[in-house]
């Protein structure tokens, strides 16, 4: 089935004018909600708001949005304040740079959505598509809509055509330093980094292909639900205890993982207990 488009823009950069139509790129719908019941009769809950002070429900039409400047200390904003600190919506999505596609850590990825050309653009689209993928860079820009404004990277992508992808990117402040973790300074020694690429070589793929992975646990839920739907019980199945072991020496896992045979083992200090034998 042919994907809908759910909004129009342009792509601008210089002179230059593309029309394009917005796509999304993943399916939210797929996610799998449960819904709060009464355990009594299993009719739906509805959400209620209490007062903290008073300790009454308060209705919908009596809240107001606040924001705490201090420790339980408001102030409110009326719905048009609001409205009014709300970035104007564009249609336009206005590059300011180019920048090497692999300058941009995927860490900074948020939202992404599919390009496709609008009347008249398939033929710039088609320009700027295979001009980023030749020099190997995307496009950075901004973009406003639903009240805010973003970072957008613009970036090549082919499967079985040349296309672009509009991504979100979270702002600077939004993403954590590496250096913020603890990672202390370890030295490797050449014959166990040998081990390693070996070990990386053999298991090396030359592309990502998300089709081989599938979502174990959804599955696993959507067969639960069924057996409900058709009045059965679940039986939970109980997970191997964990005993704590552990790998003392990474040169033998190294090579053990090459041979594709398990790792001797140490148990911890404080050993699961054995069960008895049966008599």
């Amino acid at each position: 089935m042919a994907a809908r488009s759910i909004a129009s823009l342009t792509v601008s950069f210089g002179l230059v004018s593309i029309p394009v139509k917005l796509y999304s790129a993943t399916e939210a719908s797929r996610a799998i909600s449960f819904n709060m019941l009464h355990k009594a009769c299993g009719s739906r809950l509805k959400q209620q708001y209490i007062c903290v002070k008073e300790e009454v429900v308060v209705p919908r039409e009596e809240t107001v949005k606040g924001y705490e400047f201090t420790k339980d200390q408001y102030v409110m904003f009326t719905p048009e304040e609001l409205k009014a600190l709300e970035e104007t919506g564009t249609h336009t999505a206005e590059i300011t740079e180019f920048v090497p596609l692999k300058s941009v850590d995927p860490v900074y990825f948020d939202k992404a959505y599919y390009l496709g050309p609008d009347k008249g653009g398939a033929k710039p689209y088609a320009l700027l598509a295979r001009a980023l993928r030749e020099t190997g860079r995307c496009a950075i820009g901004r973009w406003a809509a639903r009240g805010k404004q973003y970072i957008v990277m613009i970036r090549p992508v082919e499967d079985l055509v040349e296309g672009l992808v509009m991504q979100q990117l979270l702002y600077a402040g939004e993403v954590r330093a590496l250096r913020d973790v603890d990672i202390p300074k370890t030295d490797v020694k050449p014959a166990e980094l040998k081990l390693a690429q070996q070990l990386i070589e053999q298991q090396a793929s030359d592309k990502f292909d998300p089709a081989q992975y599938t979502d174990d646990v959804r599955t696993r839920i959507e067969a639960a639900i069924q057996k409900k739907v058709e009045g059965q019980e679940i039986t939970s199945t109980e997970a191997p205890a964990e005993t704590g072991a552990q790998v003392i020496d990474l040169m033998e896992a190294l090579r053990a993982s090459l041979e594709k045979k398990p790792a001797k083992k140490v148990q911890s200090e404080k050993p699961a207990a054995r069960k008895a034998a049966k008599k």
